[in-house]
């Protein structure tokens, strides 16, 4: 039965909310946002035509409640609600509530999240119906014996996976027998925190898989059909990094094969609306892993492979019409890249970061590039969700013009205020496995050397820019205090004129790369400077804008370049390449950082939620002592050396800030 959208309310937050807005006002559909109190001033709140409160912060209080969203689609007479990804998007109570509320849910059927929403019963389904599973225990009995038992049976390594969720929540790879009732506390943990469900499943862990997945649409008249495949092989703690469109070296045959097993898939429960049904290959054959009832993070680069817009599907299926498209209809053309720009620090593990964006600058003008994100400059990354800045997607007419538009692309990205993967990104796609195609779940632990080398410290060039940057800075200061009715006055010049003395200043920098401060000389010259570096003498000139901008001549080399001022700490951005500096300002007290060797301290905000050890305990070193909770994922902090825990700091359920002492280790 037809029935028309006329006002949809996104129920979610940044790049996707953002993205399905934009989308429903293409088509005429006013928009409404809903936000949590941390969100207030969030993008997508300011994209839609209006927009409601929802609750605190955290999560459970806001974005996952099903009563809060309801009244607040009640208040704007919306006739549908688009769940987005994450939070309600695969939960069959809140499809079943909008079905009770009058309200359409743009999704699948209630049976069907519930058919696919749990992976033990999903793959009992596919079982059924004889499609290739990973050997694995996918029963309903959760005793840790019994789990244990049938990881031994299996055969170690073993995966123990959340049964209810994904995105590598949950998910823990166990190498033997005495790791495994630690690792499946946690894993437990992690699902209940994430998805309100802490059973698992246990499989056989393949060493040098692909994970290939398949992108199936399907509509209230009985029509299914697949959008071609997707590669996420690239990924780390079990999240995707890097997706691609259509996955390298697959044949059509097996294309065909993959497609079809999805479509039937789809059909065994009566599915409707987009899914993804996820496989795992390995040599020539190719198992079933999940299926996904909602929209993916990477449904862009199916997007420009077909040249079709899956929200707009989603929405038109959601009013009751057919699929737009037959099968035989489906284009398949050209190839398409997404990586997900993440406030992380890939050299502390990948450590999720939050704090400000003070700079932020997309490759938005780059040819062939698409960026979707749910932020801007000035915005937090909160300790609240998940710290994806953007996805860059990139397309070309075949993969290799894919690869060179992504390096172009994450060589025009930058941002300042915290650590973000950018540069691990760029390595990524500049390493020639890469480029091969040389894809599986191994790839980042394969090549960790060469996508995670030892940071370079500033060479002469950078330490030039930054020199330049401070000098042109300082300039301009002088020349905005002159008094503007008098713009001859000689005050208002600084061209470095000293008398009977050479005309020259010192400037102190702090790498964070190298021990000691780096002294430069910079003699004052009619049209720059010259520069005592370490390496030389350096002639230098420039012009620089209000945004950061510097174009310069180094010893006659002209180079582009931008050099962000947050604080003391100076960014530049050249060549593709960032590096920090702090410029130690001698009117000023320094911003160093204090380090935190040899604490034990909170490697980032979170909650306490678990203690394993007692004051007076001795303790050997990597034991784990303290485990903090943030943005749903458990970091542990263990113990660095043998000891004994002189004192405890904080309790399970404290709030800790990063950098926060948790306990004190003495020699034994």
């Amino acid at each position: 039965m037809s029935r028309p959208i006329r006002t949809l309310l996104v129920a979610n937050r940044g790049e996707i909310a953002v993205r399905v807005m934009r989308t429903a006002k293409a088509l005429g559909i006013t928009t409404v946002a809903v936000y949590s109190q941390a969100d207030a001033h969030a993008l997508h709140v300011a994209e839609a035509d209006e927009a409601y409160p929802i609750g605190p912060a955290p999560a459970r209080e806001s974005y996952l409640r099903i009563d809060a969203i309801l009244e607040a689609a009640r208040l704007a007479g919306a006739d549908a609600i688009h769940p987005g990804y994450g939070f309600l998007s695969e939960n069959a109570d809140f499809a079943e509530a909008c079905e009770k509320a009058g309200i359409v849910f743009v999704g699948p059927p209630a049976a069907a999240i519930r058919a696919m929403g749990s992976k033990s019963a999903a793959k009992a389904l596919m079982e059924k119906a004889g499609v290739p599973l990973v050997p694995g225990y996918h029963g309903a009995d959760q005793d840790p014996a019994l789990l244990a038992r049938e990881a031994a049976r299996i055969g170690f390594p073993v995966l123990i996976k959340a049964s209810a969720g994904g995105g590598g929540k949950g998910m823990k790879v166990v190498r033997s027998a005495e790791e495994f009732p630690d690792a499946l506390a946690s894993a437990q943990r992690e699902a209940k925190s994430a998805f309100g469900d802490d059973r698992v499943l246990v499989e056989k862990y393949l060493t040098t898989p692909r994970h290939i997945e398949v992108q199936v649409f399907a509509d209230s008249h009985g029509n299914a059909v697949y959008l071609h495949e997707r590669d996420c092989s690239i990924q780390r703690r079990h999240q995707k990094v890097v997706e691609e469109a259509p996955a390298p070296g697959l044949t059509p045959e097996r294309r065909t094969a993959m497609g079809q097993a999805a479509v039937e898939a789809a059909k065994a429960v009566n599915y409707v609306g987009a899914g993804t049904v996820e496989f795992i290959a390995e040599g020539d054959a190719f198992y079933f892993m999940e299926m996904n009832t909602r929209l993916q993070v990477e449904h862009p680069v199916t997007e420009a492979i077909t040249g079709q817009d899956l929200v707009e599907w989603q929405l038109r299926v959601a009013e009751g019409a057919p699929l737009p498209l037959r099968q035989e209809e489906i284009p398949l053309k050209g190839h398409a890249i997404e990586v997900r720009l993440y406030a992380e620090d890939p050299a502390r593990d990948f450590l999720p970061q939050v704090g400000t964006l003070d700079h932020l600058v997309l490759p938005v003008h780059v040819p062939g590039t698409r960026v979707d994100t749910g932020v801007r400059a000035g915005d937090t990354v909160s300790i609240h969700y998940d710290p994806m800045i953007a996805k860059i997607i990139v397309a070309g007419a075949d993969r290799s013009e894919a690869v060179g538009r992504l390096q172009a692309a994450l060589a025009a990205t930058e941002v300042v205020g915290l650590a973000t993967n950018r540069v691990f990104l760029k390595a990524i796609a500049a390493h020639p496995a890469f480029a091969a195609a040389e894809l599986d779940t191994n790839f980042i632990a394969r090549h960790h050397g060469d996508l995670l080398p030892a940071p370079r410290p500033a060479g002469n060039p950078v330490l030039a820019l930054a020199t330049l940057a401070v000098l042109m800075e300082e300039a301009r200061q002088s020349a905005e205090a002159v008094d503007a009715a008098d713009r001859f006055s000689p005050w208002g010049r600084a061209p470095g004129w000293r008398l009977n003395r050479d005309a020259h200043v010192d400037l102190t920098f702090q790498d964070p790369h190298l021990e000691g401060r780096t002294v430069v000389r910079a003699h004052f010259k009619p049209h720059g400077f010259v520069l005592d570096l370490p390496g030389g003498r350096m002639t230098v000139e420039g012009e620089s804008d209000a945004d950061g901008h510097l174009s310069a001549r180094l010893d006659g080399v002209k180079l582009s370049a931008r050099v962000i001022h947050s604080g003391n700490l100076l960014t530049v951005f050249v060549r593709g390449g960032e590096f920090q500096v702090e410029f130690i300002d001698p009117r000023l007290a320094s911003l160093a950082a204090t380090g935190t060797a040899g604490r034990l301290v909170a490697p980032m905000p979170g909650t306490i939620i678990r203690i394993a050890v007692e004051a007076g305990q001795e303790v050997m070193k990597g034991a784990p002592l303290v485990v903090v909770e943030a943005m749903k994922m458990e970091h542990t902090v263990a113990a660095p050396r043998d000891g004994r825990i002189k004192a405890l700091n904080f309790a399970v359920g404290d709030l800790v800030d990063e950098g926060a002492e948790l306990l004190v280790l003495e020699d034994a």
